[in-house]
């Protein structure tokens, strides 16, 4: 690939997007794709998140050979599954599924799994699955009755957004913040390079 091949980012995730711009990564397009997301029987999380992740890159990179002007670009995808146990959580759209899934985090520990995956140009697909253990407060009635009325777990992988109003319930996390919110930083850029994307290309410009 040239340094000038662009990076489609297979996602309309806002959080996804503010992410890589923080390491300095501008998507030259934003191609969300259009999977079907549902757990086959007896998928653990983890097999889960990785799979919809590449499925979600290899849908992008498809459309995107169709096109002239993506075709020799680079597609970046991902997909974060909370769970309990061997339990993935929803990505709570009803406010039943919220309050189950709050029910199930009050005062005890999960997982988040985010799976990520680069599809090039050639057709090859480099993937990688990050683990995050996260542990909530005993959360009151109060808290969840508020925590529903503000409507920032609509859409959220276990019903909760870790950087909004939720990170007030986290009484402790070991591995990646970044991960949890959406793109494990350290492994995205590590991915991008090993396809030969120039990470680190806008960094001398970054603080002007």
């Amino acid at each position: 690939m040239t340094d000038d091949s662009p990076l489609i980012l297979a996602s309309a995730s806002p959080r996804r997007l503010a992410l890589l711009q923080q390491i300095g990564l501008d998507p030259d397009h934003l191609m969300p794709a259009d999977i079907d997301e549902t757990p086959r029987k007896h998928e653990t999380p983890r097999s889960l998140a990785l799979r919809l992740a590449r499925t979600k890159a290899e849908a992008v990179r498809q459309s995107a050979d169709a096109s002239p002007e993506l075709k020799g670009g680079i597609v970046l995808a991902a997909d974060t599954v909370v769970a309990v146990g061997r339990r993935a959580l929803p990505k709570a759209e009803l406010t039943e599924q919220a309050l189950m899934c709050l029910s199930l985090l009050s005062g005890r520990g999960h997982r988040v799994f985010t799976g990520v995956a680069v599809a090039e140009a050639n057709g090859k697909v480099r993937s990688k699955l990050v683990e995050t253990r996260v542990r909530f407060k005993r959360l009151s009635r109060m808290d969840v009755d508020d925590y529903i009325a503000s409507g920032e777990w609509r859409g959220k992988a276990g019903g909760y957004a870790i950087q909004g109003l939720a990170g007030s319930f986290v009484v402790k996390l070991v591995g990646s913040y970044p991960s949890v919110v959406g793109l494990p930083l350290v492994e995205t850029a590590n991915l991008l390079s090993a396809a030969g994307y120039p990470v680190h290309q806008g960094w001398a410009t970054a603080a002007a």
